[in-house]
């Protein structure tokens, strides 16, 4: 009952501590950050626990509307070119790709790492979803969903829900290490 207290409190207090200026101009840079911290056992994974998948850890956001940097730290099992975390995306509701970085290479010491990306052309209230992509086991379930106005929050994404992207270029040529 405590932790889920403390929960509510640090939600309510970055919605507080997140709401825009009215006196601030749309044009102005924009920069948001959400990091969810989760327990295996109160999120439960669709297909694996926190452990075997690449899961999204953090995220920043900097720009202005229609080109958003986004800032992503995950947190994955890499252990070199066999097995790491090689991509994460941005996607809509509907299932459209948006923008995907392509990670180059393991992390095998460095974990969790961040990793930036953009231009994303989306609009501020725009709601959209971040996950991590881990070759070769394929999408997590440990993504974020919202939007640059209202903050991202822990969503788990179904491994199924666009799965179709998992073909969709850019995709990555090869791993360096």
């Amino acid at each position: 009952m405590q932790k889920l207290l403390f929960i509510f409190l640090a939600c309510l207090s970055f919605s507080i501590c997140s709401c825009q200026d009215p006196d601030r101009s749309s044009e102005e840079e924009t920069v948001m950050e959400t990091e969810i911290i989760t327990e295996d056992e109160e999120m439960g994974a669709v297909n694996m626990n926190q452990d075997e998948q690449a899961v999204i850890k953090a995220v920043q956001v900097a720009g202005t509307e229609n080109n958003y940097s986004f800032n992503v730290t995950i947190k994955s099992p890499d252990t070199g070119c066999q097995q790491y975390a090689d991509w994460w995306e941005v996607f809509d509701q509907e299932g459209n790709l948006l923008y995907r970085r392509i990670l180059g290479h393991s992390h095998v010491d460095e974990q969790p790492f961040t990793r930036s990306g953009g231009p994303i052309d989306i609009s501020a209230d725009q709601f959209v979803y971040i996950r991590a992509h881990m070759n070769p086991l394929g999408y997590g379930s440990f993504g974020m969903g919202g939007s640059v106005q209202e903050g991202f929050k822990q969503e788990m994404i179904e491994t199924t829900v666009a799965n179709e992207l998992e073909t969709t270029a850019p995709l990555p040529k090869n791993c360096a290490f």
